[in-house]
């Protein structure tokens, strides 16, 4: 791999399963499965496979506030795929996801099972499914705005400016002054929204801020990749106080337990398989 700065393509890009640093051994350039494996099933009608990523925090919270509104169809199994040894790459998981990416939901509640894969896709599924946290007329419009927002920004966060600040196996100049610029350009855009509204959609919480917050908002409370101090994020007041108020909504706080591998032992779930769980969380429900 080189590491000078006068590196010039060659002329046909070639895979050298040397570079990647450290997601070396799962990324590729082709599609499919790797190897056969069927996905368990549960015994509620929505399973969710994923990790306690930023995007798989998306799904999780959004299942943990619709069944705080009393949607008691939106009960689920939450399977853990770890990505870092291969999970994705399975028969039954690419089944459900082509892209290979957490999260995947497979719903059952019909004559055949419905596979959503993509957060975003998730969270307006569930949304219209349950016709809640997605509201009518112009805030419609909006929440989908942000929602699409979202989606088309965070590759910058996370592929950008989290892979070349955090996980990159050479420290790169050019790549984080312009990953980290962005970052810093998308807090504006929310900063400069949160101050003419508590939310994003308006006055209401919706799905847009179910998918901004893992992301931007634990960005903002400086929790993400230990950048907080580098990208001065206390200077985004108004997106700190959404990120705080949203950090404190109960359904947040399981949302973002369930399927975390990695933190404090007390704030993982490995597997959700019924509410009661995260009060008796034994090592069996642990995995550990």
């Amino acid at each position: 791999m080189s590491t000078s700065t006068d590196y010039i393509p060659p002329p046909v890009w070639a895979w050298n399963k040397a570079n990647g640093g450290k997601f070396a051994s799962i990324n590729r350039p082709v599609a499919g499965p790797t190897h056969d494996k069927e996905l368990p099933v549960g015994r509620h009608p929505l399973q969710l496979y994923s990790l306690g990523t930023p995007n798989g925090v998306k799904v999780t919270v959004m299942l943990e506030e619709l069944l705080a509104l009393g949607h008691a169809g939106a009960e689920y199994d939450a399977w853990l795929i770890r990505i870092g040894e291969g999970d994705q790459f399975g028969s039954g998981f690419v089944a459900v996801n082509p892209n290979s990416k957490i999260p995947a939901l497979l719903d059952r509640s019909g004559p055949q099972p419905v596979r959503v894969f993509e957060s975003g896709s998730i969270l307006l599924y569930l949304a219209e499914k349950f016709g809640a946290l997605l509201p009518s007329g112009p805030a419609r419009t909006e929440c989908l705005n942000w929602l699409f927002w979202q989606m088309a920004s965070a590759p910058y966060l996370g592929g950008g400016f989290g892979h070349f600040y955090a996980y990159a196996p050479v420290k790169i100049e050019y790549a984080i002054d312009r990953f980290a610029m962005e970052a810093k350009r998308q807090m504006d855009v929310l900063n400069r929204r949160l101050a003419e509204s508590p939310y994003l959609a308006g006055d209401a919480y919706t799905l847009a801020d179910i998918a901004v917050w893992p992301w931007y908002g634990v960005l903002a409370l400086g929790q993400i990749y230990q950048a907080g101090e580098f990208l001065s994020v206390h200077e985004y007041t108004h997106l700190v106080r959404w990120a705080e108020e949203i950090a404190r909504r109960p359904a947040v706080q399981r949302g973002r337990m369930v399927n975390r591998v990695f933190g404090d032992p007390a704030q993982q779930l490995h597997e959700r398989h019924d509410a009661s769980d995260f009060e008796t969380r034994t090592q069996d429900k642990l995995g550990g």
